[in-house]
């Protein structure tokens, strides 16, 4: 197995079959509505930027495109090394390995962090949020976009997969730590019948994902979001 970084939180999907998330990244969003989102927020032109979790390093390049510097940080050294290639021709792009409890950078050196389905759970992220507070600069902003398992398609598959998981709870626990909630409904949208059977068996189990294939026909899936955000 590729090194982790000391204290990471394993997160199966895309460790483990990273091509198959490619093609989920590839499918998330194509009409833009969270970038708008966070545009309307804090936008990130000439800005320096984190991207935390940043796995291949997907959206790096997407930013970039905007800001004064972007840095990836991924807890996964296979990962982390895949996300430097994909931007070893942008100039203003670093990726670094490391944690979210443990970011390697100086206090108040960030002015837009975007976290991306790394936070699932609310509970146990408190080393990672202090470590935000120390690097995000006054009058920068904090993205975190999480599932809503309260509606839409996607969200009923999420909650059959994990029947335990307490949405309001994960509200409670945000809506605490000041962060306000913007609920959206995005789409997955996918070239193939084949690319989402793919994804969906690197998201939930054999006998969910099957079930979710025979049920739901066609290319495109509704799935709800909630974009939590907070101007440190």
């Amino acid at each position: 197995m590729a090194d982790i970084a000391p204290g990471a939180v394993p997160s199966p999907n895309i460790w483990n079959s990273p091509q198959v998330y490619e093609l989920e990244n590839r499918a998330v969003d194509p009409d833009g509505i969270l970038a708008d989102a966070m545009r309307a927020v804090r936008p990130w032109n000439g800005a320096d930027v984190l991207d935390l979790g940043c796995g291949t390093g997907f959206h790096l390049p997407f930013f970039a495109a905007d800001a004064r510097r972007v840095i990836g940080v991924e807890p996964h050294a296979g990962l982390a090394s895949a996300a430097a290639r994909r931007t070893r021709d942008l100039p203003n792009v670093t990726v670094r390995a490391g944690t979210a409890q443990a970011l390697p950078l100086p206090d108040a050196s960030i002015d837009v962090v975007h976290v991306r389905w790394a936070y699932f759970f609310g509970p146990g992220c408190e080393p990672g949020l202090r470590e935000l507070d120390r690097v995000v600069r006054r009058g920068g902003a904090i993205f975190i976009i999480d599932n809503d398992a309260t509606r839409s398609t996607f969200g009923r598959w999420f909650r059959r997969s994990l029947p335990k998981y307490d949405p309001e709870a994960v509200e409670r626990f945000w809506a605490r730590r000041g962060f306000s909630r913007e609920p959206l409904m995005i789409r997955w949208s996918f070239e193939s019948r084949d690319d989402l059977a793919a994804v969906l068996r690197i998201e939930f189990p054999a006998d969910l994902a099957d079930a979710c294939l025979r049920e739901h026909p066609g290319l495109e899936v509704d799935y709800a979001v909630n974009l939590w955000w907070r101007c440190p």
